[in-house]
Parts: C-alpha cells; structure tokens; sequence
C-alpha cells in the first residue's frame, strides 16, 4: 500500500474530532497489522470501490465507544441502543468522507457503513491488501483505525499507459 494513503485518515480523524467533539487526538505509530482480528470491542466499517478498493475500520473499546457517542449525540447511549449503532457508522462515514476528499485525482466510492459490535470479531479486508493500523489517543480513551487500501487493477494499468 503506498504509505501517502494513511496520511489523509491520520488528518481526518484529528479534523472530525476537533470539530465534531473538541477532542484532541494523539496519532500514534502506525503499524501493519498481521491478523484479521479487530482491536477493539466496536468497529464501525466502511468499504472502498473505485480505483481504489479495501476497507476503512474504526475500533474502540465499548466504554470510549460510549463516551464519544455520548460527546457526538449530547445525550448518554450505551451499546444496547437502536441509535448508537447509527452514531458510530456516521462517524466512520465523516472521517472516511473527509480522507476520501484528499484523493481528488482518483474515482473513490465508500459504502453506506457497517458496525459491527462484540468481542473478538473480525473484518477481513482481502487478500494481499496490506492493513495498517493507526493507534490514536484521545481523553475519552483508544482508538484505531485499520486502513486497508489497493489500486484496483484498471486504475494501476491506465497509470502505466499515461506514463
């Protein structure tokens, strides 16, 4: 994966957060992830199409998970809620749609988002799509997004013939 695709997500986590939440993010060391196991308890998901493919995962544990909703929305929510599921996929989608908006010379669709919660679940994003992990610290406790991104094979054929 070419190392330019993460700096957008790393820049819209931090702007959706400010902005959304006053709420600093610390962006830590990112990392390519070896396992197909999510990090954390809540994961909402976003699929990448276009010239383009893979996925997009942000994962927290349950109590953050909580709080930022809680932050987002103005009211407390717990994972039991109807709405919190909406809330944590309307965040994935701004900071996907924010970081999407940096790729202005590709043709990139994101999907409606999924969330997916409970213990030790898994988003697999393909094989051979390397998956880096972008650990990130807020006051409201960890958070992880999972980029997982490739040129599709069009994409990488009309690169070369341009060239």
């Amino acid at each position: 994966m070419d190392a330019s695709y993460i700096t957008p997500f790393m820049t819209s986590i931090q702007n959706v957060f400010s902005t959304m939440f006053q709420l600093p993010v610390e962006i830590g060391e990112p990392r390519i992830k070896t396992d197909s196991k999510t990090t954390h308890d809540v994961s909402g998901i976003i699929g990448v199409s276009g010239e383009m493919t893979g996925t997009i995962v942000l994962s927290m544990p349950s109590d953050t998970a909580e709080s930022i909703v809680t932050l987002f929305t103005g009211m407390k929510m717990d994972s039991e809620s109807e709405d919190f599921a909406d809330a944590i996929g309307e965040l994935i989608n701004m900071i996907s749609g924010n970081a999407k908006a940096e790729f202005q010379r590709k043709a990139v669709s994101i999907s409606c988002p999924s969330v997916v919660i409970g213990a030790g679940h898994r988003v697999a994003s393909g094989s051979g799509v390397p998956c880096v992990v972008i650990p990130c610290n807020t006051d409201c406790g960890e958070v992880v997004l999972e980029v997982a991104l490739r040129e599709t094979t069009e994409a990488a054929n009309s690169t070369s013939a341009a060239a």
